[in-house]
Order: C-alpha cells, then sequence, then structure tokens
C-alpha cells in the first residue's frame, strides 16, 4: 500500500466557485459586465491608452466581490479613483479609495479597511450617525474612503483597532437589530 495513495481524497483541489450555482454566476456576469460597461470606466481606459495618465505613477485598481445577505453579488471598486478634469480626459487621483467590508451585527457594525503602509497617528476618522469617513495624508500614502453604515450608529461608542495594515472600527447601532428582519429564503 502506497502511502500517499490514502491521502489522495483529502489533497485533491476544490474548485473555488464550487458555493456559487448558475444563477449566482449570472446575477455576477451581469454585475461586472454593467461595470465595465459604465461610460465613466470606458473613458478611463480610453484616457490610459492615449497617454493620458502620468509616466511613473502608481495606478491601483482593482474589485471584490461578496454575495450580500439578500443573496445578490456585491462588487466593489478600490484604488486610485480616476477623476474627470475640466478639458475631458480623466487623471489618477493621489488618494486611495481602500478595500473595506462592513458586517452588521445584531448590536453592532464592524467595518474593516486596508489601509498599509501607514503610521495609526496619519489615520484620521470622522464619524456621523450613518457614515464613515476614513483619511489618510502623508507624503507616501494617501487614502479616502466615505463608508455608508447601513443603519443607526452611536458616534461616541466608536472603538478602532489598527495593525498590519488593517483597521479595525467597531461602532454600536443605535437599536438592536430586530428578529426577522433578514432575508426570507423561498423553498422551491
Amino acid at each position: 500500500m502506497d502511502p500517499f495513495d490514502r491521502d489522495k481524497d483529502r489533497r485533491r483541489r476544490k474548485n473555488p466557485f464550487d458555493f456559487i450555482n448558475d444563477e449566482d454566476f449570472e446575477r455576477i456576469f451581469d454585475e461586472m459586465q454593467r461595470m465595465f460597461e459604465s461610460t465613466d470606466f470606458k473613458e478611463m481606459i480610453e484616457d490610459m491608452f492615449r497617454g493620458g495618465f502620468e509616466p511613473n505613477k502608481r495606478f491601483i485598481h482593482g474589485f471584490s466581490m461578496n454575495i450580500g445577505p439578500d443573496g445578490k453579488p456585491k462588487i466593489q471598486e478600490f484604488g486610485n479613483r480616476p477623476v474627470k478634469t475640466p478639458a475631458g480626459p480623466h487623471i489618477i487621483s493621489e488618494d486611495r479609495e481602500p478595500l473595506t467590508d462592513i458586517i452588521e451585527g445584531d448590536e453592532d457594525v464592524a467595518v474593516t479597511v486596508e489601509i498599509p503602509g501607514v503610521e495609526k497617528g496619519d489615520i484620521n476618522l470622522d464619524i456621523t450617525d450613518d457614515t464613515l469617513e476614513i483619511d489618510v495624508d502623508t507624503p507616501n500614502r494617501k487614502y479616502h474612503k466615505l463608508v455608508e453604515i447601513p443603519c443607526a450608529i452611536l458616534p461616541k461608542t466608536t472603538k478602532a483597532t489598527y495593525k498590519n495594515g488593517i483597521l479595525d472600527v467597531v461602532l454600536k447601532r443605535k437599536e438592536k437589530k430586530k428578529p426577522g428582519t433578514g432575508y426570507k429564503v423561498n423553498i422551491d
């Protein structure tokens, strides 16, 4: 008996898309197609190929895909933001829009933001009843993000930690989440 054969099933690679059924995949594909067909996205790419971007300037642009609590795909863009000038072509903003994740709990809302390469003292947070604004302005890195919080919060109860480029902010809800406010699933 070959000792490596007994672990064959455990070592077998799994498809990373096994959790997505055909209907979910179609919704994700449609959302991505809408994003790529948007006028701003097309103009930005055309400007880039026309030389509208400064040479040797870093350009970071990406997206993250998640399935929301309603079962629909959520696509979030991050990176340098293209800004249209009055003259017409796009320029790349110095500010990067960081990748952000929002998790809504029964009693609080947790916001996780990726902002590597800065010190804790460089991060400015401005909080209202329903928004969180993150701003970093250093000579080497500039980040900016306005996060809309999905529920009313108590700004004075906010707790934030920053470690290894990850900012975690926990905001207390004004009211506890009511039971039964989740997504209703129809059974076929």
